[in-house]
């Protein structure tokens, strides 16, 4: 179990309260007591709480991945079961993988098949992952909801965590 939370605000950058996000990460740190990461970019603070599982030298996110000269950096909580498929036939559309964990799996998804991953992803997931530089931020959960994902909209900013107490560790966000 991990946890991942985040604001961003392509429109208004200025609003993006990266303390707050570090405390959402802080407070939901019993899901992920391996290590916690984070990734700030102007209008993006995306932060990770760690649950090593799969190859704990190289699992470390947030994952960033550079290809084509566009930077893609995913945060994300779950696990894919046809992930040794997927590396297989990503490799053969261009995909370098460095780890062995299926957190670069579903980054290369999102790379390969853009809003169409999830379709290919056979697990139980929630990521989000920023195109730096596009103003852009995709996020996914599984079908069934089993990976939890919790947003919210205040205006132009979004923000969104694993559990409710992330969403609320912002003090934009009321009770």
């Amino acid at each position: 179990m991990c946890s991942i939370n985040g604001c961003v605000d392509f429109i208004h950058p200025e609003r993006v309260n990266s303390k707050a996000a570090e405390v959402a990460c802080f407070q939901m740190r019993r899901r992920g007591p391996d290590g916690s990461g984070h990734f700030d970019a102007p209008g993006v603070s995306l932060w990770h709480n760690r649950l090593a599982v799969m190859d704990p030298a190289g699992g470390k996110q947030p994952m960033s991945v550079v290809f084509k000269g566009q930077r893609y950096t995913v945060v994300y909580n779950g696990e894919i079961y046809n992930t040794a498929e997927l590396r297989q036939t990503l490799a053969g559309q261009g995909a370098v993988f460095l780890t062995a964990c299926d957190t670069e799996v579903v980054l290369w998804s999102y790379i390969v098949y853009g809003k169409d991953c999830p379709k290919h992803l056979n697990g139980i997931f929630s990521f989000a992952v920023c195109e730096e530089g596009r103003d852009l931020l995709f996020v996914a959960r599984d079908r069934l909801g089993v990976k939890p994902f919790f947003y919210t909209v205040l205006g132009s900013s979004f923000y969104f965590a694993s559990e409710i107490k992330g969403l609320l560790a912002h003090p934009e966000i009321p009770p």
